[in-house]
């Protein structure tokens, strides 16, 4: 975007701006004054980690307006290259605080990798840092400013956030739209324009009272005010889908919910894993009448499908017509040798596999090392092999309902958990969220799975095995849970599905629509206003002779 040309820009090198020279990006960073560089990131980097009291656990959605609005404010007036190195510093003090659960995981394994904890997190921290810096950078390239700069900020940071989630596997993790997943009327948008178009009416939304403090004009404010209008009405706007809620008249399947609750470190050891097995059968027997049974991500410490008297003891206790899903680890002979899956199976009462899925989302360095011939290292979790990946979402018929399958950080990925090609009842998700501890991100893991609920109207029931398991309705609303790091069973209804949501038939194709209005909208605001017939009259007769 362009500037008016009456409109002064206080740039790195102030000198170049008002005799309309362009730097070059290798010159901007030189000719910034370094001082004033110095304090704008020190700045940027507390914001950046202010943002994440927006999200989960916390949800105080306020210090997004001073979080966003200062990163603009930051902004405003510098050079492109000045700008990318103030976006990297936001988004190094936004990730490494909001993802610092990661410190926690690499502890578990008896320490053994703990030395790796903290260049673990700011490794990851600075480098998904770099999306925010190339937002940052595009944004002075094309001086945004005002109200056409905070819809052009808006933009280019879903821009940035698609790409983080889908660059390199993808990691979507803590959207901006996430913000909202405690507020029951805000978050329906997604059900329209998906998280990453949430994430462009929230960022939006915060940015918008900025404007008031610059030197604007005032067509400007104006323009400001009526599209913040328009976002707060967006966004308000749930309250209409809530107003369809009848989750309250479910009469639907019983699912039960086991939450294990074994530690990590003992999960795998081989004198603990019969006591494993017999806690989950154990807490599966409890009285009560249910239809679905669900067990968390790799419940079962071993191969389920190859443990006939196991397979027995689950057929006898499983009531009559009901299906138990569990999260188990499969093996196949593969021609250049067994295949290793992070997998569900199906079990029903008579102790028979009938169908499996296995996770086709796995986690780099975690569950297999990707471009393994070139990089000489292993994976960091202890294991037999890299896991192999499925296919896909897939969907299976379960006691007359079909249900999707889901496993673990699937459930972070925004328009990937469900088969469009056979549109399910109910997500189910298992998990294991002992490797994060009693840290913060089994609270942002939960707040991405609310999310996927509600952009594809479907409940979701999640098994995990410290938890948080919980029930969630197709609103994104949790209707019943079991807390982290408690050991118990949960009986719920199943909440009733709703219909195909427009983000569930259309995915991030919705997106194109939103930003092509956001673009749209920086352009009209900046462009100049036309002067009135009767200012021009005036005009033409002032320059008239005599």
């Amino acid at each position: 975007m362009t500037e008016p040309a009456d409109t002064k820009r206080t740039v790195l090198r102030p000198e170049a701006a008002q005799h309309g020279c362009a730097d070059t990006d290798a010159n901007d960073a030189a000719g910034a004054p370094a001082l004033e560089l110095l304090w704008r990131t020190t700045l940027a980097l507390p914001l950046g980690g202010l943002a994440v009291l927006a999200l989960p656990p916390f949800s105080f959605f306020p210090v997004l307006v001073l979080a966003f609005g200062g990163f603009f404010l930051l902004l405003e007036g510098v050079a492109p290259a000045a700008a990318a190195i103030l976006g990297w510093g936001f988004g190094f003090g936004f990730f490494v605080t909001g993802a610092q659960w990661i410190a926690e995981s690499l502890y578990v394994d008896g320490g053994r990798l703990g030395w790796l904890a903290v260049p673990a997190v700011a490794g990851l921290s600075g480098f998904l840092a770099l999306f925010i810096a190339a937002a940052a950078w595009a944004f002075a390239r094309l001086r945004g400013r005002g109200t056409s700069g905070a819809l052009l900020f808006a933009s280019l940071w879903t821009a940035a956030e698609w790409l983080r989630g889908h660059l390199l596997t993808g990691f979507p993790w803590n959207l901006a739209a996430y913000a909202w997943t405690d507020y029951a009327a805000p978050r329906q948008a997604a059900a329209v324009v998906g998280s990453y178009g949430l994430s462009l009416l929230t960022v939006l939304a915060a940015t918008l009272p900025a404007v008031a403090i610059l030197n604007t004009s005032g067509r400007d404010r104006r323009w400001a005010i009526l599209i913040a209008g328009i976002v707060v009405a967006m966004l308000l706007s749930g309250s209409l889908r809530l107003s369809s809620d009848d989750s309250g008249k479910a009469t639907g399947p019983i699912v039960r919910v086991v939450q294990g609750n074994i530690a990590q470190a003992l999960k795998w050891l081989p004198e603990r894993r019969a006591a494993t097995v017999e806690r989950y059968l154990d807490l599966s027997s409890r009285p009560g009448r249910y239809d679905v049974l669900l067990w968390p991500e790799t419940a079962f410490p071993g191969f389920l499908e190859e443990n006939g008297a196991v397979l027995d003891r689950i057929g006898t206790l499983l009531p009559r017509g009901a299906h138990l899903l569990a999260g188990t680890p499969r093996r196949t002979a593969e021609p250049e040798g067994p295949a290793y899956w992070n997998s569900i199976a199906a079990v029903d009462d008579h102790g028979r596999i009938t169908a499996t899925y296995a996770k086709h989302h796995l986690v780099p360095f975690g569950e297999y090392v990707p471009w393994r011939g070139v990089l000489p290292i292993e994976r960091l979790v202890a294991g037999l092999g890299d896991f192999s990946a499925g296919p896909g979402p897939r969907t299976i018929p379960l006691g007359g309902r079909a249900v999707g399958l889901s496993i673990c950080y699937e459930a972070i990925f925004p328009g990937a958990v469900v088969d469009r090609e056979e549109r399910p009842t109910w997500i189910f998700n298992a998990t294991n969220d002992a490797w994060f501890g009693t840290s913060i991100g089994p609270y942002q893991h939960l707040a991405s799975a609310r999310m996927r609920a509600v952009e594809e109207g479907l409940p979701m029931v999640r098994a995990a095995n410290t938890g948080i398991s919980a029930v969630v309705d197709g609103f994104g609303a949790v209707r019943a849970s079991l807390p982290l790091g408690e050991t118990g069973v949960m009986d719920a209804p199943l909440p009733l599905s709703l219909p195909p949501t427009i983000y569930g038939r259309f995915g991030d194709l919705v997106l194109v629509p939103l930003f092509l209005a956001a673009l749209g909208g920086a352009w009209a605001v900046q462009r100049p206003a036309k002067p009135s017939r009767r200012g021009a009259s005036a005009s033409q007769s002032m320059e008239k002779p005599g």
